[in-house]
């Protein structure tokens, strides 16, 4: 991948940097390694699946040996150590869980920006795909929220591909929403994520971040309590800092008031980047606070090659 120049790179998953369709979703099928699913925390679920849960009992994976109590199934009787000791021990099992994994992806006004390979919005789309076809090889359930100020669309968890393919849908219908009245902003879905996620799940936060504030921490931290929370910050160079050869003048609007900068200026150049390093640095420790996983992902660079640096801090 690193090899690749972002034009090669264009052409081979069919894609243009501004427009969402399904066939540059259904590439990273072949690359679901680049991503660790693995719960760091116990399963409370009480679906079956593939994950082992601390709760024993009857299941499918073997935990340890104890002696025989009133009340246990003489089906899981261990017999050979029954016999070796002269007293009667029964099998105790974990129940294997699988994981609901949700996906928080968000298409909004801010993401529609790109000043080198990219959209945002695309290349969320890109890590979106990414973790769910990991989700449908590790075995779990995929569901989630895509959302723009015009559209939204939940989805509850299916497994195997019906759950890949439908957010995929989603992230296309979402993506190419030219109006609408059903949409929300980061906070707004992450208060509908809050309602929808299960103890026991795993969410992915898709987004820059920009009109993010207390209310949406309150709902991370909340969701935070019973579930694992990767917060994957999707930014563009100009996010960042202004190019060192910029000069004229921009026109910066609020959507009512427009003033102009000079971008010529180096003092000015200095206090953007200080600003927006200080954003990202403050996001990323609230986050790191409530024990969130923070990735970054820049929008100018295939995001396979940033997820094979494992670029979480």
């Amino acid at each position: 991948m690193s090899q690749m120049s972002p034009q090669q790179w264009l052409q081979q998953n069919g894609a243009n940097g501004t427009s969402l369709a399904l066939p540059e979703l259904l590439w990273y099928q072949r690359y679901t390694k680049v991503l660790d699913l693995t719960p760091g925390m116990a399963i409370h679920s009480k679906l079956a699946g593939t994950y082992l849960a601390k709760s024993k009992g009857r299941g499918m994976e073997f935990d340890e040996v104890r002696h025989y109590q009133n009340g246990d199934d003489v089906r899981t009787i261990d017999w050979r150590v029954t016999a070796r000791t002269g007293k009667v021990h029964t099998k105790l099992f974990r129940e294997e869980k699988e994981r609901p994994v949700f996906i928080l992806t968000d298409l909004g006004n801010s993401m529609r920006f790109g000043s080198n390979l990219l959209f945002k919005s695309v290349q969320a789309a890109h890590l979106a795909a990414v973790i769910a076809w990991h989700v449908k090889q590790r075995g779990d359930k995929l569901g989630g929220l895509v959302f723009s100020q015009q559209q939204h669309i939940e989805l509850k968890p299916q497994s195997r591909s019906n759950g890949v393919l439908r957010y995929f849908h989603a992230l296309t219908e979402v993506h190419q929403a030219q109006s609408g009245s059903r949409g929300l902003n980061l906070n707004e879905a992450l208060s509908q994520i809050r309602r929808l996620v299960r103890p026991g799940s795993m969410l992915y936060i898709l987004s820059d971040f920009n009109d993010f504030d207390d209310n949406g921490l309150r709902h991370i931290r909340a969701i935070r309590q019973h579930n694992e929370v990767s917060c994957c910050a999707i930014t563009d160079p100009l996010d960042l800092m202004l190019p060192d050869n910029s000069q004229g003048l921009a026109a910066i609007s609020d959507g009512q008031d427009t003033r102009y900068i000079e971008l010529g200026s180096a003092v000015l150049k200095q206090r953007y980047a200080q600003q927006q390093q200080a954003w990202q640095q403050q996001l990323k420790h609230h986050t790191s606070q409530l024990g969130c996983k923070w990735l970054a992902v820049n929008a100018a660079e295939p995001v396979l090659s940033q997820l094979e640096r494992k670029w979480y801090g």
